[in-house]
């Protein structure tokens, strides 16, 4: 026990050598790296992140939102670290920030903002995250974890102990807790105070947000899936939570003659904004899947939840007792579909040939371990090519594998080429702004409104007008088309 505690008091003393000054505070902040090490981290990270996501190739608004972020960062805590903003091509609701001044805004979150201020109270709160070093005290905190359990396990001789310093991808995307989350939202409300915006608007994003994690939970719960939500204090506090306006309201102290919130050009940023999976990814229109890069199309059943990965395409049955899923690989040699198959498969059974479409294929039924367990499968290899579109279906139970089996095979043989009056459906939803007339209302705007599901819900939920609002005659409003 003796050489246990020395070994613990001496990562102790090893943790504490490093310590500076907090920014933010002025006190010392027990931190195990420097600022230039801080800023190396996150330059690490940031070249990690970008191996996931896709810059969105539009730079008169990559350059709009770096402005924003420029003027925030000079009323910022840290006025002389350069922040480096990235919008990613994502249809995720998100925005997050990794140490050393890297911060990120997805399209997905921009889709729901209706002003310059509301977009800037989102950066505001990642630049917060940066300045009061969350990033760093949270890999400090984990990289002190991982050397105490070391301690430990070298004392004690036991093994297994988790690695906790790689936090990329994980808690540095989802937030980091409830009091530096506010404590975020309180250095944001300043810095937009001393920008010349109205540090109040923050209180709307939250309300934007909230409407759309309580849009969501509806959704999810007709889906049977988990819900969905932007990450920390937005997605765990109410927009009335009263701590989150005091300190939202106190930033007023902040406030001089600087006058910002350009919203008619911010909005006339977002027009043509990609809404939902962009064209590389492939386009999902109600049951269908179009892919214009691959020239392919795809029918699943009707009523099946379709999931568009980066790597892969998932079909759900509405009871998720059933599933779909279809990958596409590179051709390496020259053998036949069915030889793909039993290459990749152990008894294969009931085989036949898929000669649909002037595509060539082979399916049969095998045993796969999935996510009911250990079941049988119908799986499928069909060339495109130098392609093969590698299909696997299954069931909670054989005798689900057997009822849904005409709809596996249905949406074997449905893959085909792109037709040319086609392609255009391969082409991406986007955000178009017009001029609301007089007797337009969501519900007439939905009926000639290419979203599949929901329509009327969703063009409120981009207008900042969920649930019940409607559009002001001579008010600039977003559609999609």
């Amino acid at each position: 026990m003796p050489r246990i505690v020395a070994l613990l008091l001496l990562a102790l003393i090893s943790f504490n050598y490093g310590c500076s000054s907090n920014p933010v505070s002025g006190r010392p902040d027990l931190v195990l790296m420097t600022e230039e090490q801080e800023i190396a981290l996150g330059r690490k990270y940031h070249q990690q992140l970008l191996k996931q996501y896709t810059v969105y190739p539009d730079p008169e608004l990559q350059a709009y939102v770096s402005a924003i972020v420029e003027e925030l960062a000079r009323s910022s805590h840290r006025d002389q670290l350069l922040f480096h903003v990235t919008v990613l091509d994502s249809p995720e609701v998100n925005a997050f920030a990794l140490p050393g001044g890297y911060l990120y805004i997805t399209r997905g979150i921009m889709a729901y903002m209706n002003s310059e201020a509301e977009l800037a109270g989102v950066l505001g709160h990642e630049i917060g995250h940066v300045t009061a070093r969350h990033g760093v005290r949270q890999h400090t905190a984990s990289t002190l974890t991982g050397m105490l359990s070391r301690v430990i396990t070298a004392s004690v001789g036991t093994y297994g102990v988790s690695d906790l310093t790689n936090i990329a991808g994980t808690a540095l995307l989802k937030g980091y807790g409830r009091e530096h989350e506010l404590e975020a939202d309180r250095l944001g409300a300043e810095y937009l105070a001393r920008s010349g915006y109205d540090p109040e608007k923050m209180i709307d994003v939250v309300a934007i947000l909230k409407s759309q994690e309580a849009f969501d939970k509806q959704l999810a719960k007709e889906e049977n899936r988990p819900a969905r939500a932007y990450h920390g204090l937005f997605s765990s506090h109410p927009k009335n939570d009263q701590r989150l306006q005091e300190v939202i309201r106190a930033a007023n102290q902040f406030r001089n003659e600087k006058k910002r919130d350009k919203q008619d050009r911010f909005l006339e940023l977002t027009d043509g904004m990609v809404l939902g999976s962009h064209a590389a990814a492939g386009i999902v229109r109600n049951n269908q899947f179009y892919h214009k890069a691959l020239g392919i199309t795809l029918r699943f059943p009707q009523g099946w939840l379709i999931d568009n990965l980066n790597d892969r395409i998932i079909a759900n049955h509405s009871a998720r007792d059933g599933f779909i899923q279809v990958m596409i690989s590179d051709r390496n040699k020259r053998i036949t579909p069915k030889h793909y198959l039993k290459k990749h498969f152990k008894g294969l059974r009931e085989g036949q040939k898929i000669n649909s479409n002037s595509l060539q294929g082979y399916t049969g039924i095998t045993s796969v371990e999935t996510s009911f367990g250990k079941r049988k499968t119908r799986v499928a290899a069909i060339y495109q090519e130098k392609k093969v579109y590698l299909f696997l279906a299954s069931a909670k139970s054989d005798a689900l594998l057997k009822k849904y089996d005409s709809d596996f095979l249905a949406t074997i043989h449905s893959l085909n080429k792109l037709r040319s009056n086609q392609f255009h459906l391969a082409e991406p939803q986007r955000l178009k702004l017009i001029t609301a007339k007089k007797g337009d209302t969501f519900n007439s705007l939905a009926k000639s409104s290419p979203l599949s599901s929901h329509a009327e819900e969703q063009l409120r939920l981009i207008n900042g007008l969920y649930p019940r609002g409607e559009p002001s005659v001579g008010k600039k409003i977003k559609i999609v088309e």
